[in-house]
């Protein structure tokens, strides 16, 4: 791997994009591509959290914002935090995903219009596998799964990745994602192959080894610099390491989370050249918790300006998932007491999904949030309200999931995830194009 030798301010163009706007949980609304490719460094939060007023907005969709680069990408993690609630989500929620899928089996961002073809360059990755994962904890919609899943296996890269769009080039997030969607059916993303490469070999591809600073080791780039160099990119490193322990954002759903309820301490373990899959994880877990300590339990924007709340709660499931219980628990409790964390996730969907999911996979209650705020209500409350369902752990729903359809909320002790898509990806693309133009 290519060695690190420049400092953070001096890093590349990709590697700042993709701090400043490779965010999707994180926006609440719609930054024009445009401004995203002037100013990179723009917060996400800060962009308007209602839609304008002459747009209205599908029934069944979750929040007001502009939905066009995340409105499939926030309704699939509401889905996926109710889910862990014991909620089974309103028949309207689950009839706009489903409503949202293209003929080929692809998803966009977002389709204002569900009666005009799909444009295939613009279907994505990220949506795909978010809204795959949703539809597959939901239940009921094996055809939109099965049709989901056949996308993204037809459009795999060369080296075993995938980039945001059909035939762009990997990158860590989107393949992190379509690792938890294969997951989510019961596939096995290490045999899932192009010309011979897996999802893990993309990602192998991607990690800072034994050549770079020892601080940085273990670390994903989002992707490599034009001239091959890797930087670390925190939220690209907790999306890999999800994938490298079969497991994402819907692993709360499982009891105890997807470590079962371990809590092992973090070790890097000894410096390899050929990692496995769960080697790694540990190494990426490893460099988290060594950037949480140093942040006093959170991870920084890239772009330094400021706590990068949703790098911190995809932290949180990352080494909750590899089995770090207490590790977890100390960026969690951050998220309790920053006082900003909240006006981060106000009537965002997306982060408070996020937010639940975090809690979920460390066992903590979403409805005492920072001691007295109800994060579910507060999610449903911005779509339509779902209903009680049967406890994950109730083996009965499980079965009754499965032959529903979907792959049943059992299969999320080995899989799932989502980590990059929305808004922030359409914003990066535009600022790509104008980058290269």
């Amino acid at each position: 791997m290519a060695p690190i030798g420049r400092t953070a301010a001096a890093r590349g163009t990709r590697a700042a994009l993709a701090a400043a706007v490779l965010l999707p949980l994180t926006v609440a609304g719609s930054a024009t591509a445009a401004s995203a490719a002037t100013a990179p460094h723009a917060a996400p939060q800060a962009a308007p959290l209602s839609a304008p007023a002459q747009k209205k907005l599908p029934e069944g969709l979750y929040g007001t914002a502009d939905p066009e680069f995340d409105g499939v990408w926030r309704q699939s993690l509401a889905i996926l935090a109710q889910r862990t609630q014991d909620l089974r989500p309103a028949p309207a929620a689950v009839g706009f995903l489903t409503g949202q899928q293209c003929a080929d089996g692809g998803f966009a961002a977002y389709r204002a219009d569900v009666a005009e073809p799909c444009d295939a360059a613009a279907e994505d990755t990220n949506a795909t596998a978010a809204a795959v994962q949703a539809l597959s904890a939901a239940g009921g919609e094996r055809k939109a799964v099965d049709e989901g899943v056949a996308w993204l296996k037809k459009i795999q890269n060369e080296d075993g990745g995938w980039g945001f769009n059909p035939g762009g080039p990997t990158d860590a997030n989107s393949t992190a994602v379509v690792v938890g969607a294969l997951a989510a059916v019961g596939e096995e993303p290490a045999k899932t192959a192009a010309d011979g490469a897996s999802p893990y070999d993309a990602l192998a591809a991607l990690q800072l080894g034994c050549d770079a600073e020892k601080a940085e080791r273990g670390a994903y780039a989002y992707q490599p610099e034009d001239d091959g160099a890797l930087f670390p990119n925190d939220y690209a490193t907790a999306a890999a390491v999800l994938a490298g322990t079969g497991n994402g954002l819907g692993a709360g759903l499982a009891e105890k989370g997807a470590g079962g309820g371990k809590d092992e301490p973090v070790e890097a373990g000894a410096c390899a050249d050929d990692p496995s899959p769960a080697q790694a994880a540990d190494a990426g877990a490893a460099y988290l918790a060594q950037k949480l300590a140093a942040g006093d339990g959170h991870l920084p924007m890239m772009t330094g300006e400021g706590p990068d709340h949703n790098a911190t709660a995809v932290a949180v499931l990352a080494l909750a998932a590899g089995g770090h219980g207490s590790a977890a628990r100390e960026p969690y409790g951050w998220l309790e007491r920053d006082k900003s964390t909240l006006a981060w996730s106000k009537e965002n969907p997306a982060a408070l999904a996020t937010l639940i999911l975090a809690a979920a996979a460390v066992d903590a209650d979403p409805g005492a949030f920072a001691g007295d705020t109800d994060l579910v209500a507060r999610l449903n409350a911005t779509g339509p309200q779902p209903t009680a369902a049967e406890p994950a752990a109730d083996t009965a729903a499980h079965e009754e999931s499965s032959d529903d359809g979907g792959p049943g909320v059992a299969v999320w002790s080995l899989l799932a995830v989502g980590l990059a898509a929305g808004a922030g990806i359409g914003l990066l693309a535009s600022a790509r194009r104008k980058r290269r133009g």
